[in-house]
């Protein structure tokens, strides 16, 4: 068994792939201030962007839900990989041969099981697009040529095909050095009589890639009338591919469904490959399976959810059609943006539809026409006679719930009035209250939401702060600090002073005792910078620092905090050394005001009967404090 990788190896990975690069690979990023990026948390469900990357210290934190780390620990999160997978598969990015403290290089049949299923998938996708160019295959080619794809539209997407035969693929991969389990595991094979045989035999194959761009999977459509399975076969879910979290395009078209602010949702692959061909670079298309939450999911974070953003929905004009944009229509409100929905003439896909009339017809179909929720409440309505009064109470009683989702007020007022003229009741303000009546309904049968912010902050800062004591991971994720108090504020200010910009800090932030910062968490993290050596050593590196203070942080909760403080934006219009010189005094100054009223307690308590010694000692004490104390407040950062 191969031993673990060498540290300065992983040192070297981390410090050459970007985490911005890495990151921007699932999400679209944009400028938040201080050189840091932002965006949709892809680790929770969020409507406004909390998660923040810094480029330059390698870090990212999501404010929201408290998820933070470096470049490692993103990739690890979001692709459910061990620590050693991601370093190799990050190293392989980055063109790194990786060394192992115990038996030398990794052997290949040794690496980890997620990195050896898309090594099997990429080797596949290799083979079925050699397969391609073969005599049988002319079929599949055929295919492509009557649907208007030519050799380098199959190229460009990757397009291949599997022999008809029971094991070519299996018998390739073998030889590549891939085991049987391997290849049952990635559903690239599966068992037969004899042994494991090919799952995909005489198709027509499209490669599944992540956002990230790597094949996990597979769509294969069926070419010939003696096969006697479903027109299209996509690989079962794996370690590696679960067909409701994958978006058929989605790394071709993400870059531009960022820059754009719009999504195009397609029917199928050659949908997609339509679309793309014709200039909507932005078409995506699940796989084989209806458009659901962790898609919207996947969108969300490449649109940004901004108010321009839209998503355009094309479905056969057929009845299935029909129920699947009904089907989106109820995820609708799980976006920000904008949705439509788009049917061509006839009842065409994009494939058919740019075969017959050209690339422009497609152009034409994507441009929003339908906003998807009047479809929606036209498809309902359509069910009922709207010449009579009964027909048009019924329709109100099953389309009102569909606007009485919708949860800004000002749109669900909007489309209550459409729907109003959709129904032909002249009482519009009739309507507009009966949908209200309804979202009040939805609402109270839904009982009270959670908890706003703050709503035990007693009882929860005293548990937080005890597990910083006890050097526990806290029940709650993330600190529960009282930031209205002016005390805390500066505290967490000068933190990130010390972790983001050192050198306007050192040296005097060193000699800053842990008692000095009153908030746990915080003197938690100031014990954690003095135990990797002081503010002083980010002057020289600020990774490596940050990577000291991280790894000597006492728990995940501590290190989370330091990641937290270390992506944060400053409060302050200017940082520099007068603004961190503020911080500096406030905070000592602070800790000065709590011994002074220590020291005046314990006077009070020795009263007039004590030893005169002891109280001439507590007495000069007390006025060196408060001269002290003075001069910070006359010199500011010069009585330091």
């Amino acid at each position: 068994m191969a031993g673990r990788i060498n540290d300065d190896d992983v040192k070297v990975v981390r410090d050459a792939v970007p985490i911005d690069t890495v990151v921007s690979e699932y999400l679209q990023l944009r400028p938040a201030g201080g050189g840091n990026m932002k965006g949709l948390c892809p680790f929770h469900d969020e409507k406004s962007p909390s998660f923040q990357v810094s480029p330059s210290k390698g870090l990212f934190h999501c404010f929201g839900c408290q998820e933070g780390g470096d470049t490692i620990a993103f990739v690890m999160k979001i692709d459910h990989l061990s620590f050693s997978e991601t370093v190799e598969r990050l190293a392989a990015k980055a063109g790194i041969t990786l060394r192992y403290e115990e038996g030398g290089y990794n052997p290949t049949h040794q690496r980890g099981e997620r990195i050896r299923l898309v090594e099997a998938h990429k080797a596949a996708a290799d083979f079925y697009v050699e397969q391609l160019g073969g005599e049988e295959a002319a079929i599949g080619r055929k295919f492509l040529a009557e649907r208007g794809f030519d050799q380098s539209a199959a190229e460009h997407f990757g397009v291949g095909y599997s022999p008809a035969g029971w094991d070519h693929l299996t018998r390739f991969l073998r030889g590549k050095g891939f085991s049987d389990k391997e290849l049952l595991l990635a559903g690239l094979s599966q068992d037969g009589r004899r042994g494991p045989i090919d799952r995909f035999r005489g198709r027509l194959m499209w490669p599944i890639r992540d956002i990230s761009g790597e094949v996990v999977g597979f769509g294969a459509r069926k070419l010939r009338d003696d096969d006697n399975g479903p027109k299209y076969l996509n690989t079962p879910d794996t370690a590696i591919y679960k067909k409701s979290q994958v978006l058929y395009g989605v790394d071709l078209a993400k870059k531009d469904i960022a820059k754009a602010s719009r999504a195009v949702v397609v029917e199928g692959y050659t949908d997609v490959m339509a679309c793309h061909l014709a200039g909507i670079t932005t078409a995506i298309a699940t796989c084989g399976t209806a458009f659901g939450t962790d898609h919207i999911k996947i969108l969300r974070r490449l649109l940004m959810d901004n108010g321009s953003a839209r998503v355009i929905f094309t479905f056969d004009g057929d009845a299935a059609g029909q129920k699947a944009a009904l089907r989106a229509f109820e995820d609708d409100q799980k976006f920000a943006a904008e949705t439509y929905i788009a049917i061509a003439p006839d009842g065409m896909d994009p494939c058919e539809l740019r075969l017959n009339k050209g690339d422009a017809a497609v152009q034409d179909l994507v441009e929003p026409r339908t906003p998807l929720f009047e479809f929606a409440i036209r498809q309902i309505v359509s069910r009922y006679d709207l010449e009579t009064p009964a027909g048009r109470a019924s329709a109100l009683d099953e389309a009102g719930p569909i606007v009485a989702r919708i949860k800004n007020g000002a749109s669900q007022h909007e489309v209550a009035v459409q729907l109003a003229g959709i129904l032909g009741i002249l009482d519009t303000q009739f309507v507009v209250k009966r949908v209200a009546q309804m979202a009040r309904w939805a609402r109270d049968r839904g009982g009270r939401g959670p908890a706003g912010p703050g709503s035990s902050s007693s009882s929860s800062s005293s548990s937080s702060a005890s597990s910083y004591d006890s050097g526990q991971s806290p029940a709650l994720s993330g600190p529960a600090l009282n930031l209205r108090s002016p005390a805390h504020r500066t505290e967490r200010e000068l933190l990130k002073l010390a972790l983001q910009r050192p050198e306007l800090v050192s040296p005097a932030f060193d000699a800053y005792g842990v008692d000095e910062f009153t908030a746990p968490p915080y003197a938690a993290v100031r014990r954690a910078v003095e135990d990797a050596g002081g503010a002083e050593q980010g002057m020289a590196s600020a990774p490596e620092y940050l990577a000291g203070v991280r790894e000597a942080a006492p728990n995940d909760a501590v290190r989370a905090l330091v990641t937290e403080l270390a992506v944060e934006v400053f409060h302050g219009k200017t940082i520099d050394e007068a603004y961190a010189g503020e911080q500096l005094v406030r905070v000592r100054l602070r800790a000065v005001d709590l011994r002074i009223h220590d020291v005046t307690s314990t006077l009070a308590r020795l009263g007039t009967g004590a030893d005169h010694e002891r109280h001439q000692a507590v007495q000069n004490e007390l006025w060196v404090l408060q001269q002290y104390r003075q001069s910070l407040r006359n010199s500011g950062a010069a009585a330091l």
